[in-house]
């Protein structure tokens, strides 16, 4: 067949189908398009799940009436004019797809009236792009769209779309993200004429958590740590749940750059290797983050539903992603302040050791280079060897044998630490402490087990790697791109204590390897970090490798469960635990203690009811 222009009509079908996967898709572009208009409020009203009828007015700038015919076509936006545009976009929109997409494959209308304008305007679509003939309509400034019968004329479409709860689940699902992304707009949704959302503009820090609280239940706040972070010309604010507020799946997970809801490879990453030490197996973690930057830094045109971005520094973002959070968990330490025990962040950031040290140790800013071998741990003048792995362990081992005289009174001013005083040992399992609040339990050897695993951490970071040669050289085929980085990036894998070389297009031999993996698949974790490297730029695997050989040297150096310990010893344990980092979860990410306040016990044997 000779080439020949497509007819209007199947050209903005062929867009639909990149934008219009289900009714939510439908939504998630008309309410983009509302928060491009300034509304303060937004009224959707959806019907038979969206299939029948999804309208959404707001009270936003409306458009010009000479404007409407120009809205419903392909590539006609108010928000971009130039490439210099495309490269600041901080508009939701700037496509100028969405209507059409969505008049092609359904009855669509829009009414839209401006602040100074008589009346305002109804003109009704297609996907054609006919000429449209405006017509007068009653209606209070700002712009109302009517989409009905979605997939009315592509029926192999519709076929696709599940039942009405569930497509109507989705469209809930996504309000409530949309309203984490603007808290100065009120939302209200209805399903069949009847309300299933409220939201109110939330003013201040009060109402914003109130919202937060309806979309991620109570508990959310409850157990959250607040995060504000900002260093390089980046900043990360929100709420990140404690480890032991945790999810079976991912889908209470919310990151907004610039204001868009996104979901993101390089983001998701850097959250994990936040909590990779302190959440428990087979958890998903509970955020509502927001990072703002240059809009210049990323490119939200990567994607035709605009759900992914890319980001011009990766790894710097993905860095200072994961110091922000990195530090804030490492920093929830108990201190007795207020009328009842709680989790404070009171560490300040040169005090807090990172698995993965910045290049210049101290300070805040991540580098700003994207150099891998800049990022490598680094050499110091003494050598972490075996002997010295092993002396660490026998000495943390014993560190609660020997008795430590502990006052057990406050102290003359009157101070009582942030967990009390040791009472007893209940089932040689637990500590039970006296606190100024109330009491608390502990599980010993959880607890023993992280503040080990913290030294040893320490103690390692302060030392080079160190490299032990392989009796017999491992040959590894490689594709063409692995071995070209492997020879590209020799000198990074160096400093992590590896010797590899390439030694054909496709062939690898590591001929060494860091001292304290010398039992694990080497082979295998040198795979897997060249595929990290080409997907994102980088790899952490080495020092994850690292890190659970030294959390399993502590576990197997805490005190063990059923072993008695005197006062002096829970005591000392307790000291210990007020100074540590991450204390609140084991290495395998359970809870070490657990308070109970005065009111608590009141509560359980009814005083004061």
């Amino acid at each position: 067949m000779r080439i020949q222009a497509l007819p209007t009509q199947l050209v903005n079908q062929i867009a639909a189908g990149e934008v219009v996967e289900r009714p939510a898709s439908v939504v998630k572009e008309l309410v983009e398009n509302c928060f491009d208009a300034g509304a303060s409020q937004i009224h959707l009203d959806i019907e038979q799940g969206g299939l029948r009828q999804i309208r959404i007015r707001d009270n936003g700038c409306g458009i010009f009436k000479e404007d409407l015919g120009l809205a419903l076509s392909r590539h006609a936006t108010s928000k971009i004019s130039s490439l210099a545009d495309l490269e600041q976009v901080l508009s939701m929109g700037f496509r100028g797809e969405a209507l059409p997409s969505i008049s092609s494959v359904a009855r669509l209308s829009l009414i839209s009236r401006t602040a100074d304008a008589a009346c305002a305007w109804k003109v009704s679509a297609d996907g054609s792009e006919t000429e449209l003939d405006p017509q007068p309509d009653p209606h209070p400034p700002g712009t109302t769209v009517d989409v009905r019968d979605l997939f009315y004329n592509t029926p192999a479409r519709r076929k696709f779309l599940k039942t009405e709860k569930t497509e109507f689940a989705h469209i809930e699902a996504l309000i409530q993200k949309l309203a984490l992304s603007r808290f100065d707009v009120g939302f209200v949704l209805q399903h069949n004429q009847k309300e299933v959302l409220n939201f109110k503009p939330a003013a201040d820090d009060a109402a914003r958590l109130k919202r937060v609280a309806g979309v991620c239940g109570p508990q959310f706040v409850e157990n959250a740590v607040t995060i504000d972070f900002s260093a390089s010309g980046l900043e990360l604010s929100g709420w990140v749940g404690l480890p032991t507020f945790s999810r079976s799946q991912p889908d209470m997970q919310f990151f907004y750059v610039n204001g868009r809801l996104i979901k993101d490879r390089l983001v998701a990453h850097a959250i994990k290797q936040a909590y990779q030490d302190v959440l428990y197996h087979g958890r998903h973690p509970v955020f509502v983050l927001y990072l703002n930057l240059d809009p210049a830094l990323v490119d939200v045109n990567a994607h035709p539903a605009k759900l992914e971005v890319r980001f011009r520094e990766g790894r710097m973002v993905h860095d200072f992603l994961f110091q922000a959070l990195h530090r804030s968990l490492a920093a929830q330490r108990p201190e007795a302040a207020g009328p009842e025990l709680k989790i404070v962040d009171f560490a300040e950031p040169a005090q807090v050791q990172t698995l993965l040290p910045l290049d210049h140790p101290g300070e805040s800013q991540p580098p700003r280079s994207a150099n891998l071998s800049s990022y490598a741990p680094r050499p110091a003048s003494a050598v972490f060897g075996k002997a010295a792995v092993n002396e660490q362990i026998n000495r943390y081992s014993q560190l609660y044998s020997t008795p430590v005289p502990e006052p057990q009174q406050p102290s003359p001013a009157g101070a009582i630490p942030p967990l009390g005083y040791a009472l007893a040992h209940i089932h040689n399992i637990y500590i039970l402490a006296e606190t100024a609040q109330g009491v608390i339990l502990v599980d010993a050897h959880a607890a023993h087990e992280r503040i080990t695993y913290e030294r040893l951490k320490l103690q390692y970071q302060q030392h080079s790697l160190v490299s032990q040669p392989l009796l017999l050289p491992i040959r590894l085929s490689v594709s063409v791109a692995e071995a070209e980085l492997a020879e590209q990036e020799q000198a990074f894998f160096t400093e992590l204590g590896f010797e590899v070389n390439r030694a054909g297009p496709e062939t690898l031999v590591l001929r060494a390897t860091p001292a304290i993996l010398a039992k694990t698949d080497v082979d295998q974790l040198l795979r897997d970090m060249l595929a990290d490297m080409l997907t994102l730029g980088f790899s952490h695997k080495a020092q994850e490798k690292i890190n659970a050989v030294l959390a399993g040297m502590a576990c197997h150096a805490a005190v063990r469960a059923k072993r008695k310990l005197s006062i002096e010893e829970m005591n000392a344990l307790l000291r210990d635990m007020e100074q540590t980092e991450r204390i609140g979860q084991c290495n395998h990410g359970r809870p070490t203690w657990v308070a109970l306040s005065h009111q608590d016990l009141d509560r359980f044997f009814m005083r004061g009811q």
